[in-house]
């Protein structure tokens, strides 16, 4: 007789593509896992997986057999969850967030998350949408937060906001108060966003297209360090407003009028479904909400 046990581990086999990984992700060893797929094999008399040097892959009549074990563990987790009710969200969900989150409404998630489902463990990973996005398809978090949506088939997403960039400076560069242009800016080195991602692209775009010959464009991870160069002087940035609104305020940093800025950052909750995947959906639903109630202009 074919069990849960071993379509579950017939399934992230498939998933994950290795033995080794699927045994991670069920907190079992190796060997069980092995011994789980080889007894399946047994029972149907079929073999699942073809192993070689390269690693495994799905035969044909595994590669058919894929989709009823999938709807059969998804029965079986949506059971689970009626039977459960409002206790169904629980374990560990591993989210990977982008900054400009973590620094506007990510904590006001979190606290929704630790009151309304306290049997949630949740593993907060911070980097940027590239690294995230890599994250996501190779298992690494479950749930990502993140600019722009994705063309992989595989990957769900829902957007949260959206947020605008503007050219920002110190004071000291005596650049706010009037017009001007990216062709003016472009003589400064320009700090942004790294350069994988979309506003530093635009901005590199900006500044060719405005005769701005070799660009001097400076990326960083961090947030910080991109407004700590700005307030230094080193330089003009574009970064989102809303996660420097307090040096803004305290007129540190000035927003500049310029006539040309990048599009405005759309973010988005993304994730791949798996049989198990409702804790995911639940908290990028939320997420959504969130964003909508604490965002400038989302709320509906």
């Amino acid at each position: 007789m074919v069990d849960f046990k071993q379509i579950a581990a017939f399934v992230w086999v498939a998933e994950l593509g290795s033995f080794r990984a699927a045994a991670e992700k069920l907190n079992t060893t190796q060997p069980a896992i092995s011994q789980r797929i080889a007894a399946m094999e047994a029972t149907m008399t079929v073999r699942l997986f073809e192993r070689g040097a390269r690693g495994i892959k799905l035969t044909e009549k595994g590669q058919e057999l894929l989709s009823h074990a999938q709807r059969m563990l998804a029965l079986r987790n949506e059971m689970l969850r009626v039977a459960k009710a409002q206790n169904a969200v629980r374990g560990t969900l591993r989210l990977g967030s982008c900054e400009t989150l973590v620094q506007t409404w990510l904590h006001h998630l979190i606290d929704e998350l630790h009151q309304k489902y306290p049997a949630l463990v949740v593993e907060i990973h911070v980097d940027t949408t590239h690294v995230l996005r890599a994250q996501l398809a190779s298992h690494q978090i479950d749930l990502a937060l993140l600019v722009g949506s994705s063309q992989e088939p595989k990957e769900n997403c829902l957007h949260l906001c959206d947020y605008d960039l503007a050219w920002v400076a110190s004071p000291g560069l005596k650049l706010h108060g009037r017009r001007v242009t990216v062709a003016e800016l472009g003589k400064y080195p320009v700090i942004t966003y790294p350069s994988v991602s979309l506003p530093y692209h635009a901005v590199k775009t900006l500044l060719t297209e405005s005769g701005v010959k070799a660009p001097r464009i400076y990326g960083s991870a961090s947030l910080s360090t991109i407004v700590q160069m700005t307030r230094r002087g080193i330089g003009p940035s574009v970064i989102a407003p809303i996660v420097i609104a307090e040096e803004i305020a305290e007129g540190k940093l000035c927003i500049l009028d310029v006539d040309k800025v990048p599009a405005a950052l759309g973010f988005y909750a993304c994730w791949i479904d798996t049989p198990d995947s409702h804790t995911v959906r639940t908290v990028a639903r939320l997420a959504q909400r969130t964003a909508r109630n604490t965002s400038p202009g989302e709320q509906t």
